[in-house]
């Protein structure tokens, strides 16, 4: 065997978790589909002047979907995959603490740490094949934020 066979070989090793078209085409969109979905609700955040905006929502959809979408290629049960999501959900509470400021006697930032947590969910979602539900979720997260923020003012 050649030199450039057994790199190609390495490489295809290192590739398989991928498996076939059907799975990277899968994988693709529901990576692509969570950072849509983060992104909405990012761009929203970004435009009420919050510290957690476009990116950082996007990177939380992706990485929550990631989160599920590696341990289900790699055939983990959905019993095992419950200690991950226990996991990511701490993770993510850390990430929405650090969005909380409080100054005297005013508390800011609890709507954005729980966009950044229903983001999460939403990424989830997404990364469990529950394409509907995340997009619904999206939408009431949309009006919740957007539409009651105006009707308080």
């Amino acid at each position: 065997m050649s030199i450039a066979q057994q790199v190609w070989s390495v490489v295809e090793d290192e590739f398989s978790d991928v498996g076939d078209v059907e799975a990277a085409v899968r994988t693709t969109i529901r990576l692509s589909l969570a950072a849509l979905l983060g992104g909405v609700l990012g761009f929203e955040r970004e435009g009420a002047g919050s510290n957690a905006g476009l990116r950082t929502h996007m990177l939380v959809a992706v990485g929550s979907a990631l989160f599920v979408v590696a341990p289900l290629l790699a055939g983990m049960s959905i019993g095992d995959l419950s200690r991950v999501l226990q996991g990511l959900t701490t993770g993510i509470g850390f990430i929405g603490a650090g969005a909380i400021i409080k100054h005297r006697q005013d508390v800011k930032g609890l709507t954005t740490a729980a966009s950044v947590w229903v983001t999460a969910a939403i990424g989830v979602a997404v990364g469990m094949g529950q394409e509907g539900v995340a997009i619904v979720s999206t939408v009431l997260a949309l009006i919740i934020l957007s539409v009651l923020r105006r009707l308080k003012r």
